[in-house]
C-alpha cells in the first residue's frame, strides 16, 4: 500500500491479496465495468483505493450468492443512486431466488435419475449394468 497525500492506494497485487481475488479477475472486472478504472501513478501503475476494495468485496459476496455479473452490475448501479430503489433491488433478488429454486429442482431430478441408474448396477460389474444402455436411450430422459 502506498500513502500519497494522506490517501491509501493499493497496487493491483495488494488488492488481489487483501481480497483473495486473482489479478486477472480484477482486470476483467475493470474491463467489463464492474470495477471502476483506478487512477494511475506517475509510473503508470494502477492505484486502487479503499472504495475499489469495498466494491470488490461486494462483487465477491454477490458471486458467492450466485448472482450473475449482469445482476451484480445492476445492483452496483442501484447502490450508486442517492435514492435507492428498494423495489428494483428486491426484484433482482427475488428473480435470483426463483432461478436458484429452479436449479435446485433440476438438480433434485438429476439426483433421482442418477440414483436410479446406480441401482441398475448393484454388483459394480459392467455386464448386466444398464447405465450405458440407459444413457443411450433418449426416452428415459
Amino acid at each position: 500500500m502506498v500513502n500519497k497525500k494522506n490517501h491509501l492506494f493499493y497496487s493491483i497485487g495488494d488488492l488481489s491479496k487483501s481480497t483473495g481475488t486473482k489479478v486477472v479477475t480484477i482486470r476483467y472486472y475493470e474491463k467489463i465495468g464492474l470495477l471502476p478504472e483506478p487512477p494511475r501513478t506517475e509510473g503508470g501503475y494502477r492505484a486502487y483505493t479503499k472504495k475499489h476494495q469495498e466494491i470488490l468485496f461486494f462483487i465477491i459476496r454477490s458471486r458467492a450468492l450466485g448472482f450473475s455479473l449482469i445482476e451484480i452490475q445492476n445492483l452496483l448501479k442501484l447502490s450508486e443512486n442517492d435514492i435507492l430503489l428498494n423495489q428494483d433491488v428486491l426484484t433482482i433478488t427475488k428473480n435470483h431466488l426463483e432461478n436458484i429454486r429452479s436449479k435446485i429442482s433440476s438438480l433434485q431430478k438429476m439426483e433421482t435419475s442418477l440414483k436410479n441408474l446406480i441401482k441398475e448396477c448393484p454388483d459394480g460389474k459392467i455386464s448386466g449394468c444398464g447405465i450405458i444402455d440407459s444413457l443411450n436411450n433418449y426416452s428415459d430422459t
